[in-house]
């Protein structure tokens, strides 16, 4: 077995931490967003190992909880700000390769909600695996990983490079602070 494909010992399964940035700095906020999407499908990742190898402990029960909690919240609000805020923008300057890579990522968002249902299933059927309760692949969940984690693939590269260093040199103090204002209000939960 290879590095890649082990969990060594030192590496806890459930979850992780990391400081948040927030929402006055709109830009760096959906930057910090591709970080934790990076680090969540790394721990995807240490999951499919770690059943194919071990079964559906509660290692792996735990750290599914954490990647469903992200990609059911986190990742749909952060889909939401690019294509409210940094889309529509670039869209504005008739640029073809910008509206050509806007097109692929509105496109990307599409097949990677699809695709986040189908390997959804397969995380709660994992999390119940211990108690029996659902129904549980390990052949399914690693094919419904694979596919998800390449679709994150090119769409943050092209994100970081392409799309949001020219939405930042286009961003002016009140547009930051529209955008800033409205991911606040939609992250406001009413009590």
């Amino acid at each position: 077995m290879n590095q890649k494909t082990r969990i060594p010992r030192t590496v806890s399964l459930p979850g992780f931490s990391a400081p948040a940035v927030g929402l006055d700095q709109p830009f760096e906020m959906l930057s910090a967003c591709h970080e934790r999407v990076q680090r969540t499908l790394r721990l995807l990742e240490k999951i499919v190992a770690h059943v194919q190898t071990h079964g559906p402990d509660e290692k792996a029960t735990d750290a599914a909880v954490d990647v469903l909690r992200y990609f059911d919240l986190a990742a749909p609000r952060h889909h939401e700000d690019e294509e409210l805020h940094v889309f529509p923008l670039l869209l504005q300057q008739n640029d073809a390769t910008l509206t050509n890579a806007v097109t692929r990522m509105q496109a990307d968002h599409v097949q990677m909600t699809a695709q986040w249902a189908r390997l959804r299933e397969s995380l709660v059927g994992l999390s119940q695996a211990s108690n029996g309760s659902a129904p549980f692949s390990v052949l399914t969940l690693a094919q419904e990983a694979a596919k998800f984690i390449a679709l994150y693939a090119d769409h943050v590269h092209t994100e970081d490079t392409l799309l949001y260093p020219a939405a930042i040199a286009l961003a002016d103090p009140a547009l930051l602070a529209r955008m800033s204002a409205d991911m606040r209000a939609r992250r406001t939960v009413s009590r």
